[in-house]
């Protein structure tokens, strides 16, 4: 007799999920699901349902934020970039911006720790397998909180490597959305760990820089300006964007000539005093070689340095951009 596949019974499939204890599953703190309408904190059951358009088609927008000693950081910005994806995905907010931010707080209080990574999604909802969004009936909020891992020390202290994506770029108008069809981002950190490097950037159709698969990239030219390319055919990430808000203040101190978008080729970077790049988890990060090209001196320079203490100083204190976890101060974030 062949090999059947067992038919499960509703409690035989709990019993089976009970029995999963994986070794990732460590990093899963808690979940908030509206489908759920409530917060686990067992990895076992931080499930979706399969009929969700956001599993089968990629139909949802999403954000990723970090809580540093017990706030989150660039909460509001983050909750204003989510409401422009939505805006622009048609998708309706499942709660108010209010609500919303009380259950952050509270997913993130049930995962018991102030330094954390906070993820959340907002799906087209269950309802079918086709394309069609009218066969949901409501959008959902998915939460989801996990560890903050430390980068390598090497990464920090001795920098990192990029290369050229070959992975097209995301046409404009889906560029600025933050949505959960992530395929070519995917691939582009595939072709990261293929070619033995840690980032990709992306090259567009005119031969110009524009993102990576995850981050930001900018470079400090040797007249002394900050230069990023150009928000508007790429996600406009929010911690550059706060790095270019900190660095106008050195151009009003004279240390730095310029901060500014620009149409920025690969031989710009290659020939920079530094190359950089931004993302939520670590900040910033110094490029040390690129395509193969070491960029500056190869080792992390005195802007990498500088803005990262910037970074990390206003993660912990900055004015406006902090709201407090254990706390209802600022539920209107």
């Amino acid at each position: 007799m062949g090999f059947q596949v067992a038919t499960l019974s509703f409690d035989a499939v709990v019993d089976r999920l009970l029995q999963k204890n994986e070794a990732y599953h460590a990093n899963y703190l808690a979940m908030y699901s509206s489908w759920f309408e409530g917060i686990c904190t067992d990895p076992r059951i931080m499930l979706i349902p399969l009929d969700d358009h956001l599993v089968h088609r990629g139909d949802g927008v999403f954000e990723a934020f970090k809580c540093v000693n017990g706030f989150l950081y660039l909460l509001d910005r983050h909750l204003d970039r989510l409401a422009r994806s939505c805006e622009i995905a048609q998708l309706s907010w499942p709660v108010s911006r209010r609500d919303l931010v009380k259950r952050i707080k509270e997913t993130v209080r049930a995962a018991q720790s102030p330094d954390c990574l906070v993820r959340l999604y907002i799906s087209r909802g269950p309802g079918g397998f086709s394309t069609d969004p009218y066969e949901c009936p409501a959008s959902q909020l998915y939460i989801v909180v996990t560890r903050m891992h430390e980068v390598p020390k090497e990464k920090l202290t001795q920098g990192v490597t990029l290369k050229s994506s070959h992975i097209p770029i995301k046409k404009s108008y889906f560029a600025n959305v933050k949505s959960c069809n992530y395929l070519p981002n995917v691939l582009m950190t595939k072709e990261a760990r293929d070619a033995g490097v840690d980032f990709t950037v992306s090259i567009d159709e005119n031969g110009f820089l524009g993102e990576g698969a995850t981050e930001n990239v900018g470079i400090i030219t040797k007249d002394r300006r900050f230069l990023v390319p150009r928000f508007d055919r790429i996600l406009q990430g929010t911690t550059v964007t706060r790095m270019m808000e900190l660095a106008r203040d050195l151009v009003l101190s004279g240390d730095l000539a310029e901060v500014a978008e620009v149409d920025i080729r690969p031989k710009d970077a290659y020939e920079a005093a530094e190359m950089l790049i931004f993302g939520t988890t670590y900040s910033v990060l110094s490029v040390v070689a690129y395509d193969g090209r070491v960029v500056g001196d190869g080792v992390p320079g005195p802007w990498y340095h500088r803005f990262r203490a910037m970074l990390l100083q206003d993660a912990e204190s900055g004015q406006g951009v902090r709201t407090p976890v254990w706390s209802d101060e600022d539920d209107a974030a």
